[in-house]
C-alpha cells in the first residue's frame, strides 16, 4: 500500500489518526516512522486552515510523500475566543496538558456556566500526489460544548478532559474513542478526509 504521512510529533494525535485511518488503502505512518528528521515549521498564520497547508506543504515537499497535517483549538466565547489557534502554547511553548488547562480554568474562574460556550475547531490538510493527482485541500470539521471548572476523564488529551459535550453531559476525556470518533471536531474533519480518499482508489 501506498504511504499516507500523518506530519506531527504528537503521540495523541499519531494514535487517534491512525486509528481513524487504518482502514483506508493507505500504510498510515507517522513523523516518527521516518528515517530522519525534520525540522518543525513556523505556524504563522492566524488560521487553522493556513497553518495546516504550511505543516503539510512542509512535510510533503521534504518527503515527497502525500501527507496529512493538522491544527486545531478550543476558542472560548467568554474569551474572545482564545486560545484559537494558539491552544497549543497557551500556556508558554514547553507548558503540559494539565498546565495550559489550568490557565485556561483560571481565565475563567468567574465566568457563570451559561456564558461557558466554547468550539473545538480542527483543519486537515492533504498535500501531495494521490491516485497520480496533485493535490492541495482542507477539510474541516468542529464541535460545540462548554467548559468544565475542573478537568474529569482519563482519556483523550489536549483540553478534552475540561470540554464537555452538552448532549452526554461528559467531557471529552470520559468518552470512548469511539464516541469521540464520531462527535469530535478531527473525528468530523477526519471523515471527510477518508471519504475523500476511499474515492481516490
Amino acid at each position: 500500500m501506498p504511504p499516507l504521512l500523518i506530519a506531527t510529533t504528537s503521540t495523541g494525535k499519531i494514535a487517534e489518526l491512525t486509528r481513524l485511518l487504518d482502514d483506508l488503502p493507505f500504510a498510515v505512518i507517522g513523523l516518527d516512522a521516518l528515517p530522519q528528521s525534520f525540522p518543525v515549521p513556523a505556524e504563522t498564520s492566524d488560521t487553522f486552515a493556513e497553518n495546516a497547508l504550511l505543516k503539510a506543504s512542509f512535510y510533503a515537499a521534504a518527503t515527497g510523500l502525500p501527507t496529512l497535517a493538522d491544527d486545531s483549538g478550543l476558542a472560548v466565547d467568554a474569551l474572545d475566543g482564545t486560545p484559537g489557534v494558539y491552544s497549543a502554547r497557551y500556556a508558554g511553548a514547553e507548558a503540559t496538558d494539565a498546565e495550559r488547562i489550568a490557565k485556561l480554568l483560571t481565565e475563567l474562574r468567574d465566568v457563570p456556566d451559561a456564558a461557558r460556550t466554547a468550539r473545538f475547531q480542527c483543519c486537515i490538510a492533504l498535500v501531495g500526489v494521490i491516485d497520480g493527482r496533485a493535490e492541495r485541500r482542507v477539510f474541516a470539521g468542529s464541535c460545540e460544548g462548554v467548559i468544565a471548572h475542573s478537568p474529569r476523564g482519563d482519556h483523550g488529551f489536549g483540553y478534552d478532559p475540561v470540554f464537555v459535550d452538552v448532549e452526554l453531559q461528559r467531557t471529552f476525556a470520559e468518552l470512548t474513542l469511539e464516541e469521540k470518533a464520531i462527535r469530535s471536531h478531527r473525528g468530523r474533519a477526519l471523515k471527510a478526509v477518508r471519504d475523500f480518499l476511499l474515492q481516490c482508489r
